[in-house]
Order: structure tokens, then C-alpha cells, then sequence
């Protein structure tokens, strides 16, 4: 008497490859040029000219 062969359920055996796809990340980078406007004193010297008149009085007489 011959027996029928047995199967078993199939054990399975993956090979996973990797396959590289680029993805662009967009990064902006905005630069700000700031103006910035400081108030700094300027000094000016305006020269003025000023005619004092000296009178010592009449000679021998006392104030």
C-alpha cells in the first residue's frame, strides 16, 4: 500500500531590494537688508563777533 505524499503549506523566503528615489526638499532662505536710520548730533559752531566799546571815563576824575 503507498501512502500519499504529504504537503505541507509553502514556507516563504522575501528578498527585499531598496531602490533609491530622490525627493526634493525645498529649503528658502530670504535675506532681509535692514536700513536702519540712527540720529546722530552734529555740531556746528556759528563764531559771532561782538564790538565792546571801553571807556576809562575823563582822566582825574573819580566815580
Amino acid at each position: 500500500m503507498n501512502c500519499p505524499p504529504i504537503v505541507c503549506k509553502p514556507k516563504y523566503i522575501v528578498r527585499d531590494c531598496y531602490i533609491p528615489r530622490m525627493i526634493p526638499y525645498v529649503h528658502p532662505v530670504i535675506t532681509v537688508n535692514r536700513h536702519i536710520v540712527v540720529n546722530v548730533p552734529q555740531h556746528f559752531y556759528q563764531p559771532m563777533v561782538q564790538n565792546v566799546l571801553v571807556d576809562p571815563g575823563c582822566p582825574g576824575r573819580r566815580c
